[in-house]
């Protein structure tokens, strides 16, 4: 393995992961699992396989209860320590998603949140379906900067302009089959029918814990912040089983 990078937001040395490269070989990855983040060098997040990309999820649902740290403006490149420059993109499969690259070309950082859009796991919500879910849970964590979004007032994130994004059933339905298709060890996946109201309830029995663990203490302010990609993740990581 290279020496550890360092996070482009935090600073703090990364955690590298190796992963089954398309054809040979292996790629290493960087994480910071404080930020949510991943480094790929160059070209690094289209050649790792489908059933890498499975790996990926798992590793995220692993850590998606700890801590998140809001991301740093601006980020730096652990290769050459410039300024990362915000790029957009459309993903193969549909929707857009957020990066951060490196005018030296060594690489681009990429948030957990943001890759499973790359993937196709997570879709962006519509205008529509944002005011509904807004009658029911009224702040989500953005999944571009983690900065909390009041979704009965915007319908993106005005720090970094992100689209409120959640991992919806028919996505993971259909990223799964794609992957399936390129990976047999994949198992079929399970009925789907109401994960979004069931993210909405795990994630209010959570908040709900928490202010119980905390109602002695000065530093909670009782406000829900509902994270509906991590909330997702959590809920069908069993749909990966080996």
């Amino acid at each position: 393995m290279n020496p550890p990078s360092h996070c482009p937001s935090c600073r703090q040395p990364m955690v590298q992961k190796m992963f089954a490269r398309q054809l040979y070989g292996e790629v290493e990855l960087d994480f910071c699992f404080a930020c949510q983040g991943i480094w790929f060098d160059n070209f690094e997040s289209v050649q790792i396989t489908p059933g890498s990309i499975i790996e990926l999820f798992k590793l995220i649902h692993q850590h998606r209860d700890e801590p998140r740290l809001p991301l740093s403006e601006p980020l730096h490149c652990p290769r050459c320590n410039e300024r990362l420059l915000h790029g957009l993109d459309v993903a193969k499969h549909g929707g857009q998603f957020n990066y951060h690259r490196c005018l030296q070309k060594h690489g681009r950082f990429t948030t957990f949140a943001q890759f499973m859009i790359e993937k196709g796991f997570v879709r962006q919500l519509t205008v529509a379906e944002i005011d509904e879910l807004a009658s029911r849970v009224g702040i989500v964590r953005c999944n571009g900067c983690g900065a909390p979004i009041d979704i009965r007032k915007e319908h993106a994130c005005s720090h970094c302009r992100a689209p409120i994004s959640i991992l919806d059933p028919q996505a993971v339905e259909q990223a799964l089959a794609r992957y399936q298709q390129a990976d047999s060890k994949l198992s079929a996946p399970p009925d789907y029918e109401l994960l979004a109201d069931a993210i909405v309830i795990r994630e209010r029995e959570r908040s709900r814990q928490l202010r119980e663990k905390q109602k002695n203490g000065d530093s909670f302010d009782g406000a829900e912040i509902v994270d509906l990609v991590s909330a997702g993740v959590e809920l069908v990581s069993n749909l990966f089983r080996r």
